[in-house]
């Protein structure tokens, strides 16, 4: 009989250390997956901030890209300007007519054909400072000062 006990006592402890043994094991495990599995949710945290960084830095990228080449764009687009009077003779009427003509071009490249306006001159007015404030395309008032020369940009 004391052979029957020792083999349940040693059957009894080996079956309760086998569970101990296990439910230990099976702890140390979850710690391990739990311990994976935040080392992974804060590499995927990183990663979608690095992300949204990168599109960040990306959207500003292009958005600085599309505003240098418009700026370059609207730097290459001037307007030719000229003007002269024109008389007309009528029987006892002579009237005198300012005629300005400007053009849009793009470097070398006319985008429209002359626009033409027509202004009646009255004895004693300066024509250029009148041919100045009838600009179609770039007025005097919104470019500021002037240049000598007939070509300038439309924008500044």
């Amino acid at each position: 009989m004391s052979l029957g006990i020792f083999v349940a006592w040693s059957l009894l402890c080996v079956t309760f250390s086998a569970g101990l043994v296990y439910f230990v094991m099976y702890s140390r495990m979850q710690v391990r997956l739990a311990r994976q599995r935040e080392s992974v949710a804060a590499a995927q945290a990183t990663l979608a901030a690095k992300r949204e960084a990168l599109e960040d830095t990306l959207k500003s990228a292009e958005y600085a890209i599309r505003r240098n080449a418009l700026d370059e764009f609207l730097a290459d687009i001037r307007v030719e300007e000229r003007h002269y009077t024109r008389e007309q003779k009528m029987l006892f009427v002579h009237k005198r007519m300012l005629v300005r003509q400007e053009r849009i071009f793009f470097r070398n490249i006319p985008l429209s054909s002359w626009v033409e306006h027509e202004m009646p001159i009255e004895e004693g007015v300066d024509a250029d400072k009148l041919a100045e404030t009838m600009s179609v395309f770039a007025n005097a008032a919104l470019l500021g000062d002037v240049p000598a020369t007939g070509v300038r940009k439309l924008l500044r």
